[in-house]
């Protein structure tokens, strides 16, 4: 799990929350006509721009931001050089029996030993690639479209409870309470926005840019392994895609 997200999803909510209660009665802060127009409107106008299933499936996709853990790209390097020398040495079906971590390794090692060209397993896990990004892209747009909705309605309920309560001018001890209605509906949004759906936007690009990168680190190393490549020639390939102060296998001694 990822604590950061987890953390700062939560306590932003909770600096918003102890504010409220230090600054008077939380009540003040609960309208439910307030809150129907926001949430109502924000996901219905959401629901307007995609279908219910990529709707519901961006917050499956959302689930990533908490609970996907990547592993490093030097432990994804350190394998595939162990897988490549054992392959190397004793040939592609003595990886048949070796624990393989990361599933989409293992995928691309058990087409190999399978027998599949290397053409069509390059084809197939380039596939695999192309969709996983398109996946999280629908995931990211989802959110920003429900980022870009929820101010939105707020100011559209804050303009609604206006002409209410410029209705009731003629009582002005109605004025008050009635401007602050108003007013939830425009919190309400913002905080939608910009406690939520914004950094899990963001969230998701930055796990989905990390993902396609372990996943083309992946891509080469079965490529490689198939095509015999020398483990050292590999381990020097798959360097590259590390910053120059990160280049050194965990275990590799100078």
């Amino acid at each position: 799990m990822d604590l950061a997200t987890l953390l700062g999803l939560a306590g932003a909510i909770a600096v918003i929350a102890v504010a409220i209660i230090i600054g008077g009665s939380a009540d003040t802060f609960v309208n439910a006509p307030s809150l129907a127009v926001v949430v109502g409107g924000t996901v219905m106008v959401t629901l307007s721009q995609v279908s219910l299933k990529q709707f519901f499936g961006a917050f499956r996709i959302a689930l990533k931001a908490f609970l996907n853990k990547i592993p490093p790209q030097t432990q994804l390097i350190a394998e595939a050089v162990e897988l490549a020398q054992v392959a190397r040495k004793e040939g592609m079906l003595a990886l048949e029996n070796r624990e393989i971590r990361d599933p989409f390794l293992k995928k691309g090692i058990g087409m190999c030993i399978d027998g599949y060209a290397p053409e069509v397993v390059y084809k197939m896990l380039n596939k695999d690639i192309v969709m996983t990004i398109e996946r999280h892209e629908q995931g990211m747009e989802i959110f920003k479209a429900i980022a870009e909705a929820a101010p939105a309605m707020g100011m559209i309920g804050t303009l609604i409870g206006l002409v209410q309560m410029l209705s009731t001018m003629d009582d002005p001890k109605k004025i008050g309470p009635a401007m602050a209605i108003a007013l939830l509906t425009t919190l309400y949004g913002a905080v939608i926005a910009n406690a939520f759906a914004i950094p899990i936007a963001k969230k998701l690009k930055r796990v989905s840019q990390a993902e396609r990168l372990n996943k083309r680190l992946i891509l080469e190393s079965v490529t490689a392994i198939q095509n015999g490549v020398n483990p050292k020639v590999l381990e020097q390939l798959l360097l590259t895609f590390l910053p120059s102060s990160q280049r050194k296998v965990p275990g590799k001694k100078d």
